[in-house]
């Protein structure tokens, strides 16, 4: 098993921003298209991005209120 860091959590973020958009879509009323658009472009995704925020280890739900809510 490989350690997540910064050099390899780009693997991570397609199925992590998956499931947070899944959720954006249906909470708004929107494709799937605009729910990951406005996820990519989003304040979480640099800091989801980011391997020491360590946001990776959070699950969608947690992840999609940190969106709409951020803690910083």
């Amino acid at each position: 098993m490989t350690d997540i860091n910064q050099d390899n959590i780009y693997l991570l973020l397609p199925g992590i921003v998956a499931g947070v958009a899944r959720i954006y879509a249906e909470e708004n009323a929107c494709s799937d298209m605009e729910a990951l658009r406005r996820v990519y472009s989003s304040e979480l995704y640099p800091r989801l991005a980011d391997e020491t925020s360590k946001l990776w280890h959070l699950g969608p739900v947690a992840l999609y209120e940190e969106m709409q809510n951020p803690s910083i």
